[in-house]
């Protein structure tokens, strides 16, 4: 297939697909196989993708110009490629997931569940492959208008209020300031295009940059910077699956990637270094990344504690990119996969424990690792990998951001996210630990309790499996990113 034609197969696959899910609304079994094929199917069309872009082409498709020198279009380059292999492939185990939750729980309305989950990937393969800024922000916005129904799915009063909250610091920070962001480049540079090496270059007075700079990192607000980071703990309400894939890889990273994306071909990495404009954003990511760490230590509720760690580690996305050399870049890639591994498979346990035992709160878990094994075992290695601790994929990543710090001459940055790992400890092993070998007397009848249904079960395996995979087998992220800087 023409890479282009893959390229644009790739946003509309699962457009196609949620046509066939809901024309196969009464056939439960039918349904769900669309929902696994479309999903292995559009991964198999993003990977067709990598022989193109490791020889060095940007394969590129133009939709439609809006004005002139404004258009929709789509351009793989290799942060984009590396974001939608993910994405894409995690769908397919969140699938497989899916349907032991919602038939474990009972789920109503699960046609529309699946049907707005494949829309959210066609928004989010649409942000990866964007090649203006322009096209990112519609895809961008499409993909938070079709997940806000996931977050309400359960239609309690406690799902409406997460998912207005949700909708409103999304929206409202897209359109204040990512919105205003977008036109003042325009108007400075005269083109949103994706450029390696930035389009602001003597177009800007240097002294604004870092207001600039603050409009886009604050106007993505899903890559959840404090303050405008409460959307993803109130997103919680919705079931697990969307808490793992949307909350954990999709939604999130979209909004991380896009700071990455915004920091090379919009600004340009020797721009940022050389005006020294990155010193504000990088001190409240830094903020954001021990602030949320220690706010995930008070929680007892699960699904909150590992939303603020999602908080805390995308902090560590954005401070790599605000660190502005290829080490830290290189690093905060990485996170992005390594960090979708170890926190989808948390949250898959999350929701193994929720189908098995309806508990929520990790007081009422001590002792049940005795009756999950499985489960509690796939939650150490995932904890362990966003410790970042061997032999998991987490450690790689982690590694390159800490020398990256040290490139950058910034000591105090490497004390930050040292501290930052140990309060993962904190609050990340006494899960598991507690959960094998805590007694409580809450604890019901642990005779009753079995492991999750078994696609919810094959599915933390094998997210759990892909931690350890991604430590003995970095290369393809690392060589993905390091086609970003070839030639500088």
């Amino acid at each position: 297939m023409n890479p282009a034609m893959a390229a644009l197969l790739a946003v509309f696959l699962p457009l196609l697909g949620a046509v066939g899910i809901v024309l196969l609304d009464k056939h439960p079994n039918l349904r769900e196989t669309v929902t696994l094929v479309t999903a292995a199917a559009l991964f198999l069309v993003v990977y067709s993708l990598v022989p193109a872009v490791y020889s060095g082409h940007e394969p590129a498709a133009h939709l439609i110009e809006l004005v002139p020198g404004l258009s929709l279009a789509l351009r793989v380059e290799p942060l984009g490629l590396l974001f939608a292999l993910i994405a894409s492939g995690l769908w397919i185990v969140t699938s497989v997931y899916s349907i032991g939750y919602m038939r474990g729980n009972d789920e109503s309305h699960q046609t529309r569940f699946y049907v707005c989950f494949a829309v959210a990937l066609s928004a989010t393969v649409g942000v990866a492959f964007a090649a203006n800024m322009l096209t990112l922000f519609i895809f961008y916005e499409l993909l938070t208008l079709s997940t806000y129904p996931l977050v309400a799915h359960k239609g309690t009063e406690e799902a409406r209020r997460g998912g207005r909250v949700y909708l409103g610091l999304l929206l409202s920070t897209s359109i204040g300031f990512l919105l205003l962001a977008m036109v003042w480049t325009w108007y400075s540079a005269g083109t949103l295009d994706f450029v390696k090496g930035g389009i602001l270059r003597d177009k800007l007075d240097p002294g604004l940059l870092p207001l600039l700079l603050a409009l886009y990192l604050f106007g993505i607000g899903k890559a959840a910077l404090m303050p405008f980071h409460r959307w993803l703990p109130a997103a919680m309400v919705a079931p697990t699956p969307v808490s793992a894939l949307l909350h954990a890889v999709a939604v999130v990273k979209a909004g991380v990637f896009s700071v990455v994306k915004v920091t090379i071909y919009i600004f340009g990495t020797d721009l940022l270094r050389d005006t020294d404009a990155t010193t504000f954003m990088m001190w409240i990511a830094a903020i954001t990344l021990l602030a949320a760490s220690l706010v995930a230590m008070t929680k007892d509720n699960l699904k909150a504690r590992l939303a603020y760690s999602t908080v805390s580690q995308l902090a560590y996305v954005t401070l790599g990119a605000m660190l502005v050399n290829t080490t830290a870049l290189i690093g905060a890639g990485m996170h992005i996969a390594t960090h979708a591994f170890g926190k989808i498979t948390l949250f898959f346990c999350a929701g193994a424990i929720y189908v098995a035992t309806h508990k929520t709160e990790i007081s009422d878990m001590n002792g049940l690792g005795r009756a999950m094994p499985i489960t509690y075992g796939a939650m150490l290695i995932g904890a362990l990998s966003i410790i970042g601790l061997p032999p998991l994929g987490g450690i790689w990543s982690k590694w390159y951001l800490a020398i990256g710090t040290l490139e950058a001459g910034q000591g105090i940055m490497l004390a930050v996210l040292l501290i930052s790992s140990l309060l993962n400890v904190a609050y990340l092993l006494p899960i598991p630990i507690y959960g094998f070998f805590g007694k409580s007397s809450k604890q019901p009848n642990a005779a009753a309790i079995n492991e999750a249904p078994l696609p919810i079960v094959i599915a933390l395996v094998f997210t759990a499996l892909g931690c350890m995979v991604l430590f003995f087998y970095p290369e393809p992220l690392y060589g993905l990113m390091a086609l970003l800087f070839e030639g500088q």
